[in-house]
């Protein structure tokens, strides 16, 4: 421990204390004393190694898997929902058009794509996430990855897919939506399409988009510019298509 104008001072690794933060013992001492609760079990340094878990499982999982288009959707989409045969289709011509499908392996919307991509033979992935309301990945999952963290999964649909087809849903899909948004806007990504399926569904929302929040300068018309509206399963797909040419 060192000492900075009569301050005590003690650096531990990256970090340093200072005053009344200086502690007496090392992390080596603590490591090696067996003695004591387990508390430190649920403590954020040790959750960073779980977080690092799930970047290397995840890597690990889908480092080989090749072209892959994410399919987003609500979890709520019943099976008789006309959305739900769209996601079936969508999920076969994805694997038709050389893709792997990624959802969020849940029901409903991802299930469909999930089911669409498995039965056409092609490789379904599903990243899965811990909730209080969903209980694993749908059965048309054949690779599959669950997920404590948000951002670790997150990180995952990004950096795997080509490109998001989303199906009408709710505050997790808009959350997916919003995210490669603001990653093409801080070209954090490039190169990467957005198609919306559902032109009655979410006409509002880029009604809204344009008319209040570009109009009043808070965006730009680029930010717009990835987007693409459309009820058109074959064209959702042959912009993902166009796209997948342009990076090969």
């Amino acid at each position: 421990m060192s000492t900075g104008e009569g301050r005590p001072v003690k650096r531990k690794g990256p970090t340093f204390l200072r005053d009344t933060q200086v502690d007496l013992s090392t992390t080596d001492q603590r490591l090696l004393d067996d003695h004591g609760r387990a508390d430190w079990l649920h403590t954020d340094p040790w959750r960073v190694l779980r977080i690092q878990a799930e970047f290397v499982e995840g890597f690990g999982a889908l480092a080989e898997l090749g072209p892959a288009i994410a399919v987003f959707g609500s979890a709520r989409t019943k099976r008789e929902d006309p959305f739900y045969a769209k996601g079936e289709q969508i999920g076969a011509k994805l694997v038709e058009a050389g893709f792997a499908v990624i959802t969020g392996g849940g029901p409903g919307a991802m299930e469909a794509a999930n089911k669409g991509a498995s039965e056409a033979g092609g490789v379904s992935v599903g990243l899965g996430i811990e909730l209080p309301f969903e209980d694993g990945v749908n059965d048309y999952v054949n690779i599959g990855v669950n997920f404590r963290y948000f951002f670790a999964r997150k990180t995952m649909f990004v950096k795997y897919a080509r490109g998001f087809i989303v199906l009408p849903g709710g505050m997790g899909t808009f959350d997916e939506l919003f995210e490669a948004l603001t990653l093409a806007q801080t070209q954090k990504i490039t190169s990467f399409p957005v198609v919306l399926v559902g032109i009655d569904y979410w006409s509002g929302l880029l009604d809204w988009l344009r008319g209040t929040v570009l109009a009043d300068g808070k965006i730009s018309e680029a930010d717009l510019g990835a987007l693409v509206l459309t009820d058109d399963v074959d064209e959702a797909v042959a912009i993902m298509a166009a796209g997948k040419a342009t990076s090969s």
